[in-house]
């Protein structure tokens, strides 16, 4: 009898033993399925905040190492200080240079950051384009240019809105094919790719997890984007003319991004975008 007692009492001791085991494993195994599909590439695991810095970052870098490498070579080359000043100036190849640095450059810091957030560029929607991409794209392109009539005729009727100030987009001396084939692809073919990388991409991306929201995501995301377009005015004081044009066309391609799930149709408007401007100012010379 207490042989059979004493069994039924260590059973008894080791049930809530064990039930209360099943749902910590559970637990914990539930846990461990979350981590581990949080750094499954694809799946974006950063916030607002680091994909701000990232953004800032990689823009800054990419702005300084371009200038230092431009400013080297003619030092490098042993040239005067005047032919130096003149080829960083005026020189399309420089130019061009340039811009190939500054945005290679932002992409290896993107793709850095990305991939040390266990996720792709996939994640950021630089998927496998569809036919529908073209669709978006003619649809975004429309809405932008009336968007951009509409906001233009609301700012410039509260306040003395400048409309005639000019770009400065660099590229003044651009004179033949060869100088326009890079022109081209330093306005119309690199910066829509790159651009879209960044701030559709992984600022948008980041930024819609925080409670901001997708709404608020595409106003942040288009606020970054048109700041720094403020400061490109050939003359003085701030461009606020490129400034509300930028913030517009932001909006159009955060949506786009958002409805696709892709950056296609986004790089898209911003090439067709940025083709107008190429085709007025260094075909037709209407600037």
């Amino acid at each position: 009898m207490s042989t059979d007692s004493s069994k039924t009492d260590k059973a008894a001791a080791a049930a809530p033993t064990a039930a209360s085991q099943k749902p910590a494993a559970l637990v914990a195994g539930q846990t461990t399925q979350t981590a581990q599909a949080a750094s499954q590439p694809g799946a974006i695991t950063w916030g607002p905040l680091a994909s701000i810095l990232v953004v800032v970052v990689s823009y800054l870098a990419a702005q300084l190492v371009g200038g230092l490498a431009i400013a080297l070579w003619p030092h490098l080359q042993g040239w005067s200080t005047a032919r130096a000043d003149a080829w960083v100036n005026n020189s399309v190849g420089a130019q061009f240079f340039y811009v190939l640095i500054a945005e290679g450059l932002t992409v290896g810091v993107l793709y850095w950051f990305v991939h040390r957030k266990h996720a792709s560029f996939r994640s950021v929607g630089l998927t496998r384009p569809r036919i529908e991409d073209l669709a978006y794209t003619s649809m975004g392109i429309a809405a932008y240019l009336v968007l951009y009539v509409v906001a233009v005729s609301a700012v410039s009727a509260v306040f003395n809105l400048n409309t005639t100030q000019q770009q400065d987009v660099g590229f003044q001396t651009a004179s033949g094919a060869f100088a326009l084939t890079l022109t081209f692809l330093s306005l119309v073919i690199l910066p829509p790719l790159v651009e879209e990388i960044m701030f559709r991409g992984v600022l948008f991306s980041g930024l819609k997890r925080s409670r901001l929201g997708v709404v608020g995501a595409a106003l942040l995301t288009s606020l970054l984007f048109a700041a720094p377009h403020l400061l490109e005015s050939s003359g003085s004081g701030l461009l606020w003319i490129a400034g509300i044009d930028t913030f517009v066309l932001s909006l159009v391609l955060c949506y786009l991004r958002q409805k696709t799930g892709r950056l296609w149709a986004g790089i898209g408007v911003h090439a067709l975008k940025n083709c107008i401007a190429f085709v007025s100012v260094f075909v037709m010379h209407l600037h």
